[in-house]
């Protein structure tokens, strides 16, 4: 009989303690450019216009779980931008706990640099970033300590000064699946270019998605926007969905890399 209990008790947790995957197990069918693109230090990084989920999981046959790409498309975007990127190391040498608390580094956004083809210059994407209460409070709180565990689950909310958008207003959403960790960034209120909206509330999706591999951390990520006809033929949106997303992962990665040796 107790033996029996600790049978059902190690089945249960079996997605925690999952087998490591390699690169190759994750992505069966990736071609060798793509993949040899994804082990650099920008990753690899493809942009997509009105693209079923399905045929996005074909073109890259991953075996990403298909309910963390469905999330993106419940807000039927029009401008899909796919990353892949790889943090080179050994295996084991990075963990989710690793992730959660370089996540945790919400200031770290702030002044984060990209190429601005418009100035021909370096600029920071966000100006200004923190964390703040909730949806409904705007009251500035600090970044938490480091942790020594992973909650299951987690959401914050986190306030920041766009070079585009001005200030904008994201939701965090944190949850352990199976082997990785999926982060949801989300519009809680609407991004405004010049005073006029160009993407409503919720409309804006980026999820990310960490998991130990054998050959370091995989970084999969996904962003998409839902935006009118009349926006899309005034803004670049397909770039400037990736410019954001690219800082946002350079965050997160310089954060796992910068973990206490």
């Amino acid at each position: 009989m107790i033996k029996f209990l600790f049978l059902l008790i190690f089945l249960s947790l079996s997605p925690v303690f999952s087998q490591t995957r390699s690169f190759d197990e994750v992505f069966p069918g990736l071609p060798p450019s793509i993949r040899t693109e994804a082990f650099t230090s920008g990753g690899y990084r493809k942009s997509y216009q009105k693209i079923s989920p399905s045929a996005l999981i074909a073109s890259g046959q991953n075996s990403i779980d298909p309910q963390i790409i469905e999330m993106v498309f419940r807000k039927q975007p029009g401008f899909i931008v796919e990353s892949i990127q790889v943090i080179p190391g050994a295996a084991g040498e990075y963990t989710l706990l690793d992730v959660y608390n370089a996540l945790g580094k919400t200031r770290g956004l702030a002044g984060r640099l990209y190429h601005s083809f418009t100035r021909n210059t370096e600029i920071p994407l966000f100006e200004e970033v923190t964390r703040i209460e909730s949806s409904k409070k705007n009251t500035a709180i600090a970044d938490p300590p480091p942790s020594s565990s992973v909650p299951g689950t987690e959401t914050i909310y986190i306030r920041l000064k766009d070079i585009n958008f001005g200030t904008s207003f994201y939701r965090g959403d944190m949850t352990v699946n199976r082997g990785g960790l999926c982060y949801t960034l989300s519009n809680f209120k609407s991004l405004s270019y010049l005073f006029v909206p160009v993407i409503r509330e919720e409309k804006f999706t980026a999820q990310l998605y960490f998991e130990p591999i054998t050959e370091g951390m995989l970084i999969y990520s996904l962003a998409g926007a839902d935006v009118s006809d009349f926006v899309s033929s005034k803004v670049d949106m397909s770039s400037a969905i990736g410019k954001r997303l690219a800082v946002i992962i350079s965050w997160v990665a310089e954060g796992i890399t910068d973990k206490p040796r």
